[in-house]
């Protein structure tokens, strides 16, 4: 890699806190925030590992997204949960003045920053996926999403499958899957602020069947994710400045939902 502070690592559903300002909202909701719903199981532990082994800088929540999705837009009907949507208008003010909105600004400084010194900003924001939803199984292990009309992200993300494939050949690794890269999120809102030449903004998502399994599958997958980004972003094309565009079969993606993040 020509520069690891290139990268931004961010994980907005770390954790399932709720503060204690709050928790009247959530009596006897202790298996939701439990459950996927409340979390990302995992994926804290991915973004600590990534920042860790990339020297870049983090920015993580632990507060649950039940209380405000961090991924979500200000009027997105799923930026509060059952449990504050139906709170007063000033309480859900409150709650986006305190957790939303410094954690939005964070990313945004950590990002112009990386940009200021760099020239340009690769963001991964880690997330993970249930195994099964609304009855339906994943088929996949990791997922990589981005906007396809981006060929930073849409060539960083072909190369990083392609590393993969290498180091880990029976991993399966799916592009756009299993939601669209470009729906709503905090990558959406960093392509509007920055152009494609000098931001690069990926969502990494794995499958919590991994991240609960006994024995060495979730470090291991921690290992070979961190060494194939590695291996992807040695190229001066991703690395650099100005991305040439990627092959064609690259952005053939799968379909996914444009929305999501359960």
């Amino acid at each position: 890699m020509d520069a690891p502070s290139l990268f931004v690592v961010t994980c907005e559903h770390g954790g399932n806190r709720i503060p204690a300002a709050y928790r009247g909202h959530f009596e006897d909701c202790a298996a939701l925030l439990d459950s996927h719903r409340g979390y990302d199981a995992g994926a804290l532990v991915m973004a600590r590992a990534l920042s860790r082994a990339l020297a870049a800088p983090l920015v993580a929540s632990t507060t649950s997204r039940l209380l405000v999705d961090l991924n979500r837009s200000i009027g997105h009907p799923r930026l509060h949960s059952d449990a504050t949507r139906l709170a007063d208008a000033d309480v859900r003010a409150r709650i986006v003045d305190r957790h939303y909105r410094p954690y939005r600004d964070k990313v945004d400084r950590a990002i112009e920053r990386a940009i200021a010194q760099h020239g340009r900003a690769i963001h991964v924001s880690s997330h993970s996926f249930t195994p099964v939803l609304d009855g339906v199984v994943r088929q996949a292990d990791v997922g990589l999403l981005y906007d396809p009309c981006r060929d930073g992200e849409r060539e960083l993300c072909a190369r990083w499958k392609s590393s993969l494939a290498t180091l880990a050949p029976r991993l399966r690794v799916r592009l756009n899957y299993p939601y669209a890269g470009k729906g709503d999120g905090v990558t959406r809102l960093m392509r509007k602020r920055y152009p494609p030449g000098t931001y690069v903004g990926v969502e990494l998502e794995v499958n919590q069947a991994v991240v609960v399994a006994d024995g060495p599958a979730w470090p291991a997958l921690r290992a070979v994710l961190i060494q194939s980004l590695r291996d992807a972003t040695r190229s001066p094309r991703v690395a650099g400045r100005r991305p040439r565009t990627p092959p064609a079969h690259a952005s053939r993606a799968p379909r996914a939902p444009a929305d999501g993040h359960d």
